[in-house]
C-alpha cells in the first residue's frame, strides 16, 4: 500500500525555499536595532517589507548580505549557510555574489557611464570578458528604457534614470536575489513612477526581490508576501490580502491607519 502523505509534509516538499534568514540580531553599540528577526522566501518570491521609520528594515537588509555583519543568526541563500558567529570573508563573498542590491542614493560610479557602471561587477567580480559585459550592459539598459543613454554620466541623468541603471546593474549580474533598499524614497515625486513600473516589469520575470519600501499601491499590486517590521522584529507577515484587508495584530492596523486611505484595505 502507498504510503500516505501529511498535507504538512506535502507542503514542505513543494516549497522552494531560495533564501532563508533565522533569529537575525543586530546591536550597534547598546541600541538593539533587531531582535531575532527569521524570514523564508521561496524562488520567484516578491517580498515587501513594511514598517515604521526605525523599525530595523534597512538594517535587516542588509543583514542579508552581511553588508552588516549580524550579531547573530544565520542566513541561508540557495544552498549556502553563513553563520554570523563564524564567517568567513570567503563565505561572506560567495553569499554577497547570489544577490544584487539597489540602492537608496542609486551608488553610481559618478566617473563612469552607465554602460561602464554595469560592467564593472560583470568583469571585475565575475570575470567576463569586456565586450561580451558590454553586450549585457546595453541588453539589460535597454530593458529598463535607457537605450538612449549608454554613454551618459550620472551627473547628466535624472534620478530616475540613475536608479534605473541601478536595477540593470542589478538584474546584469543574474543573482538568484535582487534586494531593494527604499529604491524610490530619494526621487522627486513625479519620478516614481518610472521606477516602479520598471521594478514591476523585474517582478513578471520571476526573479526573486525583497523590497523595503513605503510604496503601499507597489506592495499592493505586485507583493506575493508582505512582512511587517517594528521595533526590530516581525509582528506580521501574509499576502497583501491577509495584510491590507484582514491584518490580524493591533499594531499592523494602527501603522496601517496611518498610511493607507481607509477604502484601500480591499483589494
Amino acid at each position: 500500500m502507498a504510503e500516505s502523505i501529511s498535507n504538512e509534509e506535502k507542503s514542505g516538499r513543494e516549497k522552494n525555499i531560495i533564501l532563508k534568514a533565522s533569529g537575525i540580531k543586530k546591536s550597534f553599540g547598546k541600541n538593539e536595532i533587531l531582535k531575532g528577526v527569521d524570514l523564508e522566501v521561496e524562488k520567484g518570491d516578491i517580498v515587501v517589507i513594511l514598517g515604521p521609520s526605525g523599525a530595523g528594515k534597512t538594517t535587516f537588509l542588509r543583514c542579508l548580505n552581511f553588508l552588516e555583519k549580524p550579531n547573530k543568526g544565520q542566513v541561508t541563500i540557495d544552498g549556502l549557510t553563513v553563520d554570523a558567529a563564524h564567517a568567513s570573508k570567503k563565505e561572506i563573498l560567495a553569499l554577497r555574489r547570489k544577490t544584487a542590491m539597489v540602492f537608496q542614493q542609486y551608488n553610481l560610479f559618478k566617473n563612469k557611464t552607465s554602460v561602464e557602471n554595469i560592467t564593472e561587477g560583470l568583469i571585475q567580480v565575475q570575470k567576463v570578458p569586456k565586450q561580451e559585459a558590454i553586450k549585457i550592459a546595453k541588453d539589460h539598459l535597454d530593458k529598463v528604457g535607457l537605450s538612449e543613454k549608454y554613454d551618459s554620466y550620472p551627473a547628466n541623468m535624472s534620478g530616475g534614470q540613475q536608479q534605473r541603471v541601478g536595477i540593470a546593474r542589478a538584474l546584469a549580474l543574474r543573482p538568484e536575489v535582487i534586494l531593494f533598499d527604499e529604491p524610490t524614497s530619494a526621487l522627486d515625486p513625479e519620478l516614481v513612477g518610472e521606477v516602479l513600473s520598471v521594478m514591476k516589469k523585474v517582478g513578471k520575470t520571476g526573479i526573486t526581490m525583497i523590497v523595503v519600501t513605503h510604496e503601499i499601491q507597489f506592495a499592493m499590486d505586485i507583493a506575493t508576501k508582505v512582512v511587517v517590521m517594528d521595533n526590530g522584529v516581525v509582528i506580521e507577515a501574509g499576502t497583501p490580502k491577509q495584510i491590507f484587508s484582514n491584518a490580524k495584530e493591533e499594531r499592523t492596523r494602527q501603522f496601517l491607519k496611518k498610511i493607507v486611505p481607509e477604502y484601500s484595505y480591499v483589494i
